[in-house]
């Protein structure tokens, strides 16, 4: 089976088609790093706006090479290795945090025409193709596997260094980063079931006009849940426990130095804008447009409604960062195990259950009340048994 066969470009092979694949990855991973490099500068930037500083204004108009200039510190600053370090692992550490940030992004659709049968499809080079590096049928497991490969860069990171403070903060790592993992995965599957398959260019191509978006078709509650679970994937504030400086030194790339340590933050960045990206391709229609631009070409105009969208997002986590407050160690497990996953399930059971009405033509008048009751019965039981489990908690405390 042809793993790409849902781009046209890869049907029939050639110099060409090999050319235009080579090109856009080129593309591709230069506009993650040039991403990047925007990206920490807008963070700064934005965050001293918002608490009456000025950030970076030296290097650079407006202090936009700041960015560039402490990558040229950290490149020649001296590359440590601790002397009880396991050295192949500490130093492949940081590259598996980084690589799976730039595949993520490669089964991206960040434009196309998707308006009637194209599907996306664009020419290119004289070259019918779409505007990602590659569609498998399974896009969205890659995604998911992708994201769970991340956690083994930081819990190796930590292991490797041979020292206590970064192996305690890659087991918080760790131990954050599958829990929230549950949720995440859980609101996929509500996306996987509205749309009717795992491509991410069919769940864009499924998403056309603003009430197919599929935050208004699975009812906004998993594009929440996504939002704080990727929040929460990504360890950016508030949910960046691994990083407690007060807490771990340093957490798990304590004794990173030089390009490594710098290479840890290149990921965090990097999986800030791919997660985003994921965020706009599952809810928001991907490079669907609001609305049509006159005389904009339709696969252009896609790359525009993309990058928009992909903005507002970036904004969005960067506001987090500078207004919420750093959650307890146990209120971010607690959310995460109490809160997101039952609420993402229960949700999952909610849209399968409509679905399933609508196809066998149920009645909505009795199926509606049913699953409310349901519902409310759930949310009671659960309640009532948290709360006892806090209070037997208190009781055991108490007796020590």
């Amino acid at each position: 089976m042809n793993l790409f066969a849902a781009d046209p470009l890869l049907v029939d092979v050639d110099l060409v088609a090999v050319a235009v694949v080579l090109v856009k990855v080129v593309v591709a991973f230069a506009f993650l790093m040039v991403s990047v490099l925007f990206m920490v500068w807008f963070e700064r930037k934005v965050i001293a706006r918002m608490q009456n500083r000025i950030g970076p204004n030296k290097a650079g108009p407006f202090g936009i090479l700041q960015t560039l200039a402490d990558g040229i510190k950290l490149f020649f600053k001296e590359d440590l290795l601790p002397e009880r370090a396991d050295r192949f692992v500490f130093k492949l550490a940081p590259y598996l945090s980084l690589v799976p940030a730039f595949l993520v992004f490669c089964v991206i659709p960040i434009g196309g025409d998707f308006s009637g049968a194209d599907r996306g499809v664009v020419s290119l080079f004289g070259q019918d193709t779409l505007l990602q590096l590659a569609d498998p049928p399974v896009g969205i497991l890659f995604v998911l596997a992708m994201s769970s490969v991340a956690v083994y860069g930081v819990m190796l990171a930590g292991w490797s260094s041979g020292s206590k403070y970064p192996l305690l903060g890659s087991v918080r790592a760790s131990a954050q980063m599958v829990s929230y993992e549950a949720a995440m995965g859980l609101s996929v599957a509500t996306i996987v079931l509205v749309a009717g398959t795992l491509s991410t260019n069919g769940i864009v191509d499924a998403q056309g006009g603003l009430r197919n978006w599929n935050l208004v078709a699975t009812g906004f509650v998993p594009f929440v849940i996504f939002l704080i679970a990727s929040t929460a994937e990504l360890n950016r504030p508030p949910f960046d426990l691994v990083e407690a400086e007060q807490e771990l030194v340093g957490g798990f790339h304590t004794e990173y130095s030089s390009i490594r340590f710098a290479l840890f933050f290149l990921a965090e960045f990097m999986n800030t804008v791919t997660m985003s990206a994921i965020v706009v391709t599952l809810f928001l229609g991907g490079p669907q447009p609001l609305f049509d631009i006159p005389g904009f070409p339709n696969a252009l105009e896609g790359v525009f409604w993309f990058f928009l969208k992909l903005f507002v997002f970036l904004f969005a986590q960067v506001w987090f960062r500078a207004t919420l407050p750093r959650l307890r160690y146990d209120q971010l497990m607690d959310l995460g195990w109490k809160l997101l996953i039952p609420v993402s399930f229960g949700w999952l059971l909610v849209i399968a259950t409509f679905r399933l009405t609508n196809d066998e033509g149920w009645n909505w008048a009795v199926v509606v009340p049913i699953v409310v009751v349901v519902l409310a019965a759930a949310g009671g039981l659960f309640v009532s048994a948290t709360r006892v489990a806090a209070r037997r908690r208190e009781l055991e405390g108490s007796a020590y």
